[in-house]
């Protein structure tokens, strides 16, 4: 008993420093670490502020209509989230719509999850989602290319991304790096084509018929969200979000 017992605490101190080593890595970067320079306290003092302490996990919404990525922070005491900063797109890519194939120039739709934080990228930061997932590519199909490569990122262009500029980029990127150093594995990335109220699916589905069954799909996730203020328990089943 008494071996198993210090096993277990070896794994946890294992863990910890795994946490903790993800951040030292990060701020090896150069852009990472003038990010930390130059953020770093006023977030800092930001977060204290608003009471989700030095461990807080993290969420992201995205609207392509709006223009608008939000990020939502909750401390490891909290049961839901709040809303901590909002960050408008500063450059656009395709229409209202999931990405459906390789070169369509479309902004993906759909729950996601950051799985790459990228501290030399083409856009100075850059925080890759995990598209294309199964509901995405049972849409594209078995003979076409789903296309790869989804990033929330800096500088002012886009083919398909979420471009924030340099600036703001800077501070979700130390978000990001502050929420998983804390042991949060996977971020949510939730990208709605907007605020998805019954007015807004009737008034968009209006310009964009054939996208109604999807964007209904979407829609369970997004209202659990605003009721619960946490993220919702949504799988993929069979090429389809289905909330459980």
């Amino acid at each position: 008993m008494k071996i198993l017992f210090l096993t277990f605490l070896l794994s946890l101190s294992i863990m910890a420093n795994a946490q903790n080593n993800f951040k030292a890595n990060q701020i090896k970067f150069e852009r990472v670490a003038n990010a930390y320079g130059g953020k770093w306290e006023s977030l800092k003092k930001s977060i204290q502020q608003a009471g989700y302490g030095t461990d807080f996990s993290m969420l992201i919404n995205a609207y392509k209509a709006e223009a608008k990525l939000e990020v939502w922070l909750k401390a490891k005491s909290d049961k839901q989230y709040s809303r901590f900063k909002t960050y408008d797109f500063c450059a656009h890519s395709g229409t209202l719509g999931p990405k459906v194939i390789e070169g369509d120039g479309q902004t993906p739709e759909g729950f996601y999850y950051i799985n790459v934080f990228n501290p030399i990228s083409s856009f100075h930061l850059s925080l890759g989602v995990n598209y294309p997932n199964s509901v995405d590519s049972a849409r594209t199909g078995a003979d076409r290319k789903t296309g790869g490569d989804i990033y929330i990122h800096g500088n002012c262009v886009t083919v398909g991304c979420i471009p924030l500029t340099d600036d703001k980029i800077d501070e979700v990127y130390i978000l990001a790096v502050e929420a998983r150093n804390s042991g949060q594995d996977k971020i949510p990335v939730n990208i709605y084509p907007f605020k998805m109220t019954n007015a807004n699916i009737q008034k968009y589905s209006t310009q964009f018929p054939a996208q109604l069954s999807f964007w209904k799909s979407l829609q369970p996730g997004y209202l659990a969200f605003e009721k619960h203020r946490n993220m919702a328990n949504v799988k993929e089943i069979k090429g389809k979000y289905i909330l459980r």
